[in-house]
C-alpha cells in the first residue's frame, strides 16, 4: 500500500531474467527532463530512440543475429515449447480477490492481449470455473487501432464497481488511465480519464481521485515521475483539480493514497526523495497534513486495527537513551500514538543472521508475514488480542522447503492465497478459507520431466570473505568433468530475492537438454535483509561483481563446469551484473545474455528513469562518485586489446525505464572495437520480454539457442 513500490517501477525484479526474453515514441510530455551533460561519447546518438539512423542500425544489427540464431536447431523446438508454456490453458489463473469475487488477467493463444474476467470464489476453485469476461483487451486494442497492454485496474472499496483501468501503448511503463464500470461492463461515459504519462491513481471517494501525473512544466521530477499531488472532483477540468502536495524536482515521486479498509479509512501523502526513503503524511481534517515521525528509511506495509505496521531498513532508537530496535524487524504503533508522540511500538518481526522479512499482508482479522531461513520460505499469521493488546504468531503449514508468496487477500474477509514452487516443483496455489488450513486448489502442469533433477544449496566465498550461498540445478548425470554446459544467473540489487522458482522455459530449453541451472543469492539483493542489500550499494556495489565471480569460481573448482563450459544471464539490474562481470572477468566466461541492461554508468542518470536509482549506485555527475563508478561500468571499461566472450545483447525499443541506448551503445562499441557480438531488440514490451506472447517465446529462442551454439 504505501512502501516505496507504490513511488516508483524498480528497475525489475530479478525474474524477468528467467523467461529471457512498431510502436509510436511516447509523448514529448512523458519524457523526463534530462539535464546536459558534456560528454565525447561518439555513440550518443543511439540515445535517439525513435530516430532513423538508430532504428536503420537496430534494423541491420537485429537482421544479423536472427540470420545465424534462428538457423539453429534449438531455435524452432524451443520457441515453439515457450509459447505452448505462455498460452497454456492450464496455467494457475492468478487471483485477485476484490471483495467476495475473483478477478483475473489472462493471456493464451485466443487472447493474445488478454481478458479482465471474474468468476465467485465458489465456482473458481472447482477444475472448470466459470468465468464471466470483464473487458476484452484484444476487442479494445483492435477497435481502437491500440496495440494495448493490460497494467491493472484500481478499483474503490467496498463495492469495487468503479475502477480506473491503466492500458499502455506496447508495454511501456507510460499509460493511459480511464473510468470503469464493473457492473455495466463499460468505460463511464464523461468518467475520469487521463492521457499517456506515469500516471499515480488512486480513489479517495465515489466522486475524488488523488492524481498524480503529467500536469505540464515543472509537474515531473528529474526521475520522470509525478512530484505533485492533486484532488481531482467529478466533472471538473483536470486543470481545476486541487494542489495538496508538491514534491522537489529531484525527488524520485509523490502519491496520494486512501486506505478503505473494513477496520478504517486513512488518507495518505508519500514523498520519496530518494529510493529507499521516503515521508509518510495523514490527511486529516480540511486536507491538512500532518508529517508522520517515522525513520525516513522504513518501509511502511499495511494498516491494522488502528495501527502502522512497518519495517526497518537501520536500526532506529526513537528517543534518546531508549530501546533500540534492529534493522530487518517489523513494527507496529497504533497511528494516534505516532501523531501524539508517545513512542509505544510493538515488535512482530526481529531477524537473525539468515532469517529475514520478506512481506507482510493482512486479512480481515490476522496479519501474514513471509520470512526467508537462509534462502527459503515460511509463513506465519499474526492475531491481536485487542483486549490485551498482545500479539500471538502461528506458522502456517505449506507444502515444502521451497517459495512460498502470498497471492491475493482481502481485508473483508479472511480468506487469503499463496503459491508454492521450486526449482522442480510446479507452482501450486493454496487457499485458506475463514481460518481454515490451506488446501490446494490449482496446481500448474509440469513443462518438463524433472526425473532425476536434484537441486542443492552451495556457498563460495568472496574476495572479502563472506559467504555467498547458490542453488544448482542439474541432472543426475550430469558430467562432473567441468564439461557441464551451466548457466549461471543473478540479479544482486533493490534488495529484490532471487528464489527458488519453477520455470517451464529454462526446464524445456535448459535442464531437460542437458544444461545445469545456477541461482546466486549474492550481495544487493534482500535474502538476508536490509544489510544484504546495502552491502553492495554505492562505493561497496563492487561486491555485487565479487560475488558473482567467486560463484563462477567455485562452480570451476568444484568441477561442475569450466570456463569453456560457462555461460551467465541477467537482465536490468542483472543486465549491469553481468555486463560488469564479463569486462571485468573475462577468462571465466564463454557466453553471457544481456537483457534490457544498465550498462553507461556516466549517462544512466540523465537516460529515462536513471536518476530514481543514483542511491543504489551514486551520482556520475559527482566526481567522488564516479571515483568508484568507474571501476565497474560496463561501458566504459570496454578494451580493444582485452578478449571477451562474445555476447549477446537484447532489449526493446519502446522500454521507458532503462533506456535502450545502454544496450545498443555497448554493441556498437564492442563492434567499433573489433569484439564479436549478437544482439536483438524487440519493438514491444517495455521494460520486459514482450507485450504478447510471440515475442516473448521469439526472445527466450534465441536467447537459448545462443547458449547452446556458445556453451556445448
Amino acid at each position: 500500500m504505501l512502501s516505496r513500490w507504490q513511488l516508483v517501477w524498480i528497475v525489475a525484479v530479478g525474474t524477468l531474467a528467467t523467461l529471457g526474453v512498431a510502436v509510436p515514441p511516447p509523448p514529448e510530455t512523458t519524457k523526463p527532463p534530462s539535464t546536459p551533460q558534456t560528454t565525447d561519447d561518439p555513440f550518443l546518438w543511439l540515445e535517439d530512440v525513435q530516430g532513423e539512423k538508430a532504428l536503420a542500425w537496430v534494423h541491420e544489427q537485429n537482421a544479423k543475429s536472427t540470420a545465424i540464431l534462428e538457423k539453429r536447431p534449438e531455435y524452432q523446438p524451443i520457441y515453439q515449447k515457450t509459447l505452448e508454456i505462455l498460452d497454456s490453458k492450464e496455467k494457475i489463473p492468478t487471483p485477485e480477490l476484490l471483495g467476495d469475487v475473483v478477478y483475473n488477467f489472462w493471456k493464451d493463444d485466443a487472447h493474445e492481449r488478454g481478458v479482465w474476467r471474474r468468476t465467485s470464489l465458489a465456482s473458481y476453485r472447482t477444475a472448470s470455473p466459470e468465468w464471466e469476461i470483464v473487458l476484452d483487451l484484444d476487442a479494445l486494442a483492435k477497435a481502437e487501432g491500440k496495440s494495448w497492454v493490460w497494467h491493472g485496474a484500481q478499483c474503490l472499496p467496498p463495492a469495487f464497481t468503479r475502477c480506473m483501468i491503466s492500458l499502455s501503448p506496447g508495454g511501456s511503463d507510460t499509460h493511459v488511465a480511464r473510468e470503469f464500470d464493473t457492473k455495466t461492463k463499460e468505460f463511464v461515459k464523461d468518467g475520469f480519464e487521463l492521457p499517456e504519462a506515469k500516471s499515480r491513481v488512486d480513489w479517495r471517494d465515489d466522486d475524488t481521485l488523488w492524481v498524480g501525473t503529467d500536469f505540464g512544466p515543472d509537474s515531473l521530477t528529474t526521475s520522470g515521475y509525478p512530484r505533485i499531488v492533486k484532488l481531482w472532483k467529478r466533472g471538473t477540468p483536470l486543470s481545476d483539480a486541487k494542489t495538496i502536495f508538491e514534491g522537489k524536482v529531484e525527488d524520485v515521486a509523490s502519491s496520494g493514497t486512501s486506505d478503505i479498509l473494513s477496520d478504517g479509512r486513512y488518507d495518505f501523502i508519500t514523498r520519496g526523495p530518494a529510493f529507499f526513503k521516503q515521508e509518510l503524511y495523514l490527511v486529516g481534517a480540511g486536507d491538512k497534513l500532518t508529517k508522520l515521525a517515522l525513520p525516513e528509511d522504513a518501509n511502511t506495509r499495511v494498516v491494522f486495527r488502528g495501527r502502522l505496521l512497518f519495517s526497518l531498513r537501520s536500526d532506529w532508537t526513537p528517543v534518546a537513551g531508549g530501546a533500540t530496535y534492529r534493522e530487518g524487524s517489523l513494527l507496529a504503533a497504533k497511528v494516534e500514538d505516532i501523531l501524539s508522540g508517545a513512542n509505544r511500538f510493538e515488535v512482530l518481526f526481529e531477524p537473525s543472521a539468515r532469517v529475514s522479512l520478506a512481506e507482510v499482508d493482512r486479512t480481515r482479522d490476522h496479519v501474514l508475514i513471509g520470512t526467508l531461513d537462509n534462502v527459503r520460505s515460511k509463513l506465519w499469521k499474526l492475531t491481536l488480542d485487542e483486549k490485551t493488546g498482545a500479539w500471538s504468531r502461528s506458522e502456517i503449514p505449506t507444502p515444502g522447503l521451497g517459495t512460498v508468496v502470498l497471492s491475493a487477500t482481502s481485508d473483508r474477509t479472511d480468506n487469503f492465497f499463496f503459491t508454492y514452487q521450486d526449482f522442480t516443483t510446479p507452482q501450486s496455489l493454496w487457499l485458506s478459507e475463514n481460518g481454515a488450513a490451506p488446501a490446494k486448489v490449482k496446481s500448474m502442469p509440469a513443462f518438463f520431466d524433472a526425473t532425476g533433477i536434484t537441486t542443492e544449496q552451495l556457498e563460495a566465498t568472496s574476495k572479502d570473505g563472506t559467504k555467498i550461498p547458490y542453488f544448482v540445478v542439474r541432472p543426475k548425470n550430469a558430467p562432473t568433468d567441468g564439461t557441464a554446459p551451466t548457466l549461471l544467473h543473478g540479479y544482486g540489487g533493490f534488495e529484490v530475492s532471487e528464489l527458488p522458482a519453477y520455470s517451464g522455459t529454462i526446464g524445456s530449453a535448459w535442464l531437460s537438454r542437458g544444461g545445469v541451472y545456477v541461482e546466486a543469492n549474492i550481495r544487493g539483493g534482500g535474502e538476508f535483509g536490509p544489510a544484504w542489500h546495502k552491502a553492495a550499494v554505492r562505493e561497496k556495489h563492487i561486491h555485487n561483481f565479487e560475488d558473482f565471480s567467486a560463484v563462477a569460481r567455485d562452480l570451476i573448482a568444484r568441477k561442475i563446469t569450466s570456463p569453456r563450459h560457462l555461460g551467465i544471464m541477467g537482465g536490468s539490474q542483472g543486465g549491469l551484473l553481468v555486463g560488469g562481470t564479463f569486462t571485468q572477468y573475462p577468462d571465466l566466461f564463454h557466453a553471457v545474455v544481456v537483457q534490457v541492461p544498465l550498462a553507461d554508468m556516466k549517462r544512466f542518470s540523465h537516460l529515462l528513469a536513471g536518476a530514481s536509482w543514483m542511491a543504489e549506485y551514486g551520482d556520475p555527475d559527482k566526481p567522488e562518485d564516479w571515483a568508484f563508478m568507474k571501476a565497474w561500468s560496463p561501458y566504459q571499461l570496454l578494451n580493444k586489446d582485452a578478449k571477451y566472450p562474445t555476447p549477446f545483447f537484447w532489449t526493446n525499443t519502446r522500454d521507458d525505464r532503462v533506456h535502450p541506448a545502454h544496450a545498443r551503445k555497448m554493441v556498437a562499441k564492442m563492434e567499433n572495437q573489433g569484439h564479436p557480438v549478437y544482439y536483438f531488440e524487440n519493438t514491444e514490451g517495455g521494460h520486459g520480454t514482450g507485450a504478447v506472447s510471440k515475442q516473448t517465446a521469439r526472445v527466450s529462442a534465441l536467447q537459448y539457442s545462443y547458449l547452446w551454439m556458445m556453451l556445448k
